[in-house]
């Protein structure tokens, strides 16, 4: 204690110093910059040379400001951008010059995965609350990324159809992208009055990137530091129609005990599915969607991530369509919605609606297999049914600009005889220029399951009477977390507080810890260099502190973080815990020092590298915890030999020993390899393989793809599971499916 105590009175030093540091700091108030929208009455023909005519008639502007690693000085190289529009589409051009067109980093890849490379793109919020907009960009092959940001988060997650060429040539390269109206989001107004940011990226010896206005550093709200699109009137997407019908086939094959190698091989007959979702949108402002018989297969399957010694669940991330769609509407401080929760519907409707300020959006589904995630104090459990449910999901949010808003969730899951049921409301207020007030309170109501066949467990709910068992109790739960956070140019901070009840439960959302209560103070103070191999270096110091309901302590940490950005786009990061103390299963374990580190580096476009590491003292987590001593590291190297080619191995590897012992408690890795060829923007063959060395299985997953739009796809391919069952038996195959999958979007 008297250690931490120390460490905790050298944070607060820290704390006060950095306080009196910001009182002297304001954020510039650039001036208004505004770019006039020129109405054309014919589409704009996109060849990605800016040849049209119409180019000649648009409105340009110039990207002056280089934002990284300048701070709003002169940028390096010049950039001109366009904006046209008619009654279907809003057209951006960009002319970038460039003195070194050879070094231009460009490659010809699936979208939203060109964000390495040279690019150029436009960020709009249509409502003009400077709390949410969208992001399109583009790179010298026209290969497009998008996202959606809601304050400084961005989600790469979304998808929406829009059109882009591009053009490399002796003295730089040029650019065009039209944005359909019938792709956006915005007021029911005669008059449209955007936010608007346009950006350069040019990763060289640094990662340049150069902006339109200029963006204070002191100043974490970018999207209030755009200028305006004006003169865009007369538009609208009202009784918008989408139908987005499937049909796919798949044959599996698959041995009839997977434990066992001697047992049969079986080939199932070939299987057929088809489904369609429809989208309505009355109003620009107003959107109805859904689906019947959803095809919710996942044509790349998760990668395997090492759980070993863990006792926690494992989140992973969204990839199925219906749900990536919005996703931001729903998403809040706490996991209290995760939409892998609805593992199987059988159908599911969404609608939403934005009016002003004010945003509503509902999601209703019918899942056939739900699963269910039981959190705990030191650990949860994951359990899988074919139980029927219907989940509601109600979200409200009120933007009060600058990135402030106050919102609400619910949630409900509804069995025949059990439920659960979670109301939160969150916050996020931004004040006196760069602090924010953030965070989310709720409570939840659950009665269980009354199956004990389906889950028991001798583990309480907390101090409680209730068990986590399957055996129909019902309880009520809160849960409370809240932010004081400074983001600003040179010191900031993050205040930290938790607290969850022991029977606090979201079962639609991804909540796996419960019975503690937290609090985290990190603050960073970061210092800029200029013509130097070194751009920026953040000293960072980190506590925390864990207590049960009962008021025990279960941990308590304190580390000293260094961060550095160099030139060659090389990132390094080392972190040192000289304080860290864990109770696990009633057994203290102290002096737990470790090392953390990272390097991550991009200094050419055919070579990529990161690493990262764990070195130290480590529990290990079993019935009977025992102090050890190990290692975690993982690293990915990409090669991109050609413009078309790419090579992604990812490598993990775990290993603890005992610390008095040497005895060995675990040591395994998995390894990953990632091979595509990109014939075009649209067409790619890709081939995964990942070996698991822990359950000693091979995966190996052929693809064929064609990609129109994020829509309008087909795919043809292949997935075999391998085993190694030992020196006697060697490799046998468990498992193999083949499948082909064609979707298409119509749109009225």
């Amino acid at each position: 204690m008297k250690l931490l105590n120390t460490f905790l009175l050298i944070t607060g030093i820290f704390l006060f110093i950095g306080i009196e540091i910001a009182r002297g700091q304001t954020s510039e108030n650039p001036k208004k910059y505004v770019v006039e929208a020129v109405k054309i009455n014919r589409d704009v023909k996109l060849t990605g040379t800016l040849s049209d005519p119409l180019w000649k008639t648009a409105s340009s502007a110039k990207l002056n400001f280089e934002i990284q690693p300048g701070e709003n000085t002169p940028a390096p190289q010049k950039t001109f951008f366009y904006v046209l529009y008619n009654s279907d589409y809003v057209y951006f051009g960009f002319n970038c010059l460039d003195s070194s067109a050879n070094l231009i980093r460009a490659h010809i890849t699936d979208r939203d995965n060109a964000f390495d490379d040279d690019f150029v793109g436009v960020l709009l919020d249509t409502y003009g609350n400077m709390q949410d907009g969208y992001e399109f960009f583009v790179n010298p092959y026209a290969v497009q990324g998008d996202a959606m940001r809601t304050g400084n988060n961005e989600d790469p997650s979304f998808d929406c159809v829009w059109y882009s060429a591009a053009h490399i040539s002796d003295s730089g390269w040029t650019a065009e992208m039209a944005i359909p109206f019938k792709s956006l989001r915005f007021p029911s107004s005669d008059k449209q009055h955007w936010i608007l940011l346009s950006l350069r990226n040019m990763p060289r010896d640094s990662r340049y990137q150069i902006m339109w206005t200029p963006i204070a550093r002191n100043n974490p709200c970018v999207l209030c530091q755009g200028g305006t699109i004006e003169g865009i009137s007369g538009i609208t997407t009202s009784n918008n129609m989408e139908v987005l019908p499937y049909a796919m086939g798949l044959q599996s094959s698959m041995l009839n005990n997977a434990d066992d190698p001697a047992s049969k091989f079986e080939n199932e007959p070939i299987m057929g599915r088809i489904g369609a979702g429809i989208k309505y949108a009355p109003l620009p402002s107003f959107v109805l969607s859904g689906v019947v018989n959803p095809d919710f297969s996942q044509i790349e399957s998760d990668a395997t991530q090492i759980s070993i010694n863990n006792t926690f669940a494992i989140f992973y991330p969204e990839k199925r369509p219906f749900f990536l769609e919005g996703a931001d509407l729903y998403s809040t401080t706490a996991s209290i919605f995760y939409s892998r929760m609805i593992n199987d519907p059988l159908a599911s409707v969404k609608l939403s609606d934005k009016t002003g300020s004010f945003s509503l959006a509902y999601l209703g589904a019918e899942d056939r297999e739900s699963p269910f995630i039981i959190p705990g104090e030191e650990g949860s459990d994951f359990v899988s049914s074919n139980l029927k449910s219907w989940s509601n999901v109600v979200r409200g949010k009120y933007n009060l600009g600058n990135e402030s808003f106050i919102g609400g969730l619910v949630t409900t899951r509804n069995f025949s005889d059990a439920h659960n049921y979670v109301g939160t409301v969150d916050w996020n207020i931004l004040f006196a220029e760069n602090f924010y007030f953030t965070g989310q309170a709720g409570a939840s109501n659950t009665r269980e399951i009354n199956d004990v066949s389906l889950f028991s467990s001798d583990r309480y709910l907390g101090s409680t009477s209730h068990t986590a068992t399957f055996d129909g109790e019902s309880y009520t739960g809160y849960g409370f977390q809240t932010d004081i956070m400074r983001n600003a140019r040179d010191y900031s901070f993050d205040l930290n507080l938790v607290s969850v009840t022991p029977t606090f439960q979201a079962q639609d959302g991804f909540i796996t810890q419960n019975d503690f209560r937290q609090i985290n103070l990190w603050q960073g103070y970061t210092v800029y260099f200029d013509n130097s191999f070194i751009e920026k270096f953040q000293p960072q110091i980190i506590s925390s502190a864990i207590f049960n309901y009962d008021g025990t302590r279960k941990s308590e940490s304190g580390a000293i973080d260094l961060w550095a950005q160099f030139k060659a786009q090389t990132q390094v990061w080392v972190k040192y815990y000289p304080v860290q103390e864990e109770l696990f299963h009633g057994v203290q374990f102290g002096k737990l020092y470790r090392t953390e580190m990272s390097l991550y580096s991009a200094p050419s476009k055919e070579f990529q590298i990161s690493l990262w590491a764990q070195i130290g003292r480590l529990v290990y987590h079993e019935d009977t915890p025992q102090l050890g001593r190990g290692y975690n590291a993982t690293s990915e190297i990409t090669v991109k030999p050609t413009d078309r080619f790419s090579f992604d191995f990812s490598y993990a590897h775990s290993r603890l020993w005992s610390f008095y012992t040497n005895q060995l408690f675990f040591d395994g890795y998995i390894a990953r390899n990632v091979m595509v060829y990109q014939f075009t923007p649209e067409i790619f063959v890709r081939l995964i393989s990942q070996y698991d060395g822990f359950a000693k299985q091979l995966q190996v997953d052929p693809l064929f793809s064609y990609k129109l739009n994020p829509f309008t796809i087909f795919y043809a391919g292949s997935a075999h599971n391998l085993t190694n069952f030992g020196d006697h038996v060697g490799i046998r195959q468990t498992a193999r499916q083949f499948f082909i999958k064609l979707q298409y979007l119509w749109r009225e």
